[in-house]
């Protein structure tokens, strides 16, 4: 399930032009779209950093990282094939926003590689009992898109788990007419508890953009409503 751009489209539409507030071209709309996407997407790491503080107690379909974990699950993916192996250097899918655990796979068996700082690299490689081996790997990050796995006769075998950038979102429409075409539109990856969430937040951003005070206050105050909602 996913939140269908063209209801966010449609609605604000209407909220941004009653009173004559002004029109948003379907370009505008796409960039602050994915905006939008990108911010309530970001938004989930800092919340799950802080609902982990917390102490929770368990309640089905309340607990606050639970609930988080399932607005991301559509975002994540378990031992997924790096785009390319090439001796030792592995490299990341290509859509790749944060990298989770990786895995040597071995005669049937999954080890889990360990991630380490170039400087412990250094110093391990320098004792005999601490060096990896097969079955104890080691990895540090080459950069941002590819992982050094070691010992360096490690070549294939490694899967990883990682969590995806959200794709890019398209309302599209004919450029003639200007008319909906749902064969050229992108869809939120959102959940779709978030498309109030979501149009709250483009409301938002065109109140800025259009110099309208009140736009901009009229999603803000549905914005704060929904935060007291969720914290009652």
């Amino acid at each position: 399930m996913a939140v269908s751009i063209n209801d966010v489209y449609q609605k604000v539409q209407v909220i941004a032009n009653k009173e004559q507030r002004g029109y948003v071209t379907p370009v505008e709309f796409n960039s602050l779209a994915n905006q939008v996407q990108n911010d309530i997407f970001e938004q989930y790491f800092y919340d799950l950093n802080q609902a982990d503080r917390k102490i929770e107690t368990y309640e089905e379909y309340s607990n606050a990282i639970d609930l988080i974990k399932e607005r991301l699950s559509p975002f994540h993916y378990f031992k997924a094939s790096p785009s390319a192996t090439s001796n030792n250097t592995v490299t990341l899918a290509a859509n790749v926003y944060e990298l989770g655990d990786v895995y040597f796979t071995l005669s049937g068996l999954d080890y889990l590689v360990q991630p380490i700082s170039k400087e412990e690299l250094i110093n391990i490689q320098l004792s005999p009992l601490a060096q990896p081996v097969t079955k104890r790997p080691v990895y540090v990050r080459k950069s941002a898109t590819q992982i050094e796995v070691f010992p360096a006769t490690i070549t294939s075998g490694i899967t990883h788990n990682y969590v995806k950038k959200p794709t890019v979102v398209a309302w599209g429409y004919n450029t003639a007419t200007g008319a909906y075409d749902a064969s050229t539109t992108t869809n939120f990856e959102l959940h779709p508890s978030e498309e109030a969430n979501i149009v709250i937040k483009v409301l938002q951003l065109i109140g800025v953009i259009i110099k309208d005070p009140s736009l901009y206050q009229i999603s803000s105050q549905e914005e704060i409503k929904d935060l007291q909602q969720e914290k009652a």
